[in-house]
């Protein structure tokens, strides 16, 4: 079990609660009928905090969670300092902290811009493109993907202009990637060494790839993400922050994820 944000709202719900349940409770048995201006301060924070917290838990648990891009590894679908909602339940509904799934919904579809966390690292949480499906056969050479024998087909967009934080990405080769069906960009560095392998993705699991393909910590190296794994999907920038940049990305707030 990870002591995270989702843990501490857990915790703080059940203390709240049983605060101001536990006085309720007490004025009850006594015959009393509760008056705000007899309220004791600790029972007066906690019947105010209760609610809130509780809201905030129960909406990044079943709904959607906040979460900032902190690398350049998904460049340049999503760039350092962008901020996104990612939906929590499209994969199934999971009790919070433990992370028990307890109703069974969608499953991962290829292309899927995934958040999970990291099978070396649980506390540690990544997002990648999911690349392959359960059974799927993934081959990589010459930095180029294919999938069950299709390879898949890549248009180059041109030279890369990066910003900000993102600007030693410049002069890399923007590619349009279609991922059988799904078109996304991805960014190549030319010359760059990069691993190459035959692979079958485990059933039950899925493999996950950065669309910066020569600077990403991803199932290349440390392989698949198990479906227990998964956090949910990530479909929309919210906000953008980048200091070194322009401060506030406006243009990117709004943008639906694909």
């Amino acid at each position: 079990m990870d002591v995270d944000f989702s843990f501490f709202l857990l915790v703080a719900s059940v203390v709240t609660g049983i605060i101001w349940g536990g006085y309720l409770l007490l004025l009850k048995s006594k015959g009393e009928t509760f008056d705000e201006k007899n309220e004791p301060v600790l029972v007066e924070y906690a019947r105010s905090f209760f609610p809130i917290v509780l809201i905030v838990l129960l909406l990044r648990s079943f709904l959607a969670e906040p979460f900032r891009i902190p690398s350049g590894s998904m460049m340049p679908t999503l760039l350092v300092g962008d901020f996104i909602l990612v939906n929590k339940f499209t994969y199934g509904i999971r009790l919070p902290v433990i992370n028990k799934k307890i109703i069974e919904l969608n499953e991962p579809q290829r292309g899927d811009i995934v958040v999970f966390r990291y099978p070396k690292d649980p506390a540690v949480d990544y997002i990648k493109r999911v690349i392959g499906l359960p059974g799927d056969k993934i081959s990589y050479h010459n930095k180029k993907l294919t999938i069950n024998g299709t390879a898949i087909e890549q248009v180059s967009l041109g030279r890369y202009e990066g910003v900000g934080q993102g600007q030693d990405m410049t002069g890399a080769e923007n590619l349009l990637e279609n991922l059988t069906g799904i078109e996304h960009s991805i960014l190549i560095r030319n010359g760059a060494p990069t691993v190459e392998f035959d692979y079958i993705v485990p059933q039950g699991n899925y493999f996950a790839m950065g669309d910066n393909r020569d600077n990403s910590n991803d199932s290349r190296y440390w392989g698949p993400v198990p479906e227990e794994n998964l956090v949910g999907k990530a479909f929309f920038i919210w906000m953008s922050w980048d200091w070194q940049h322009k401060g506030v990305g406006f243009d990117r707030i709004g943008t639906v994820l694909k």
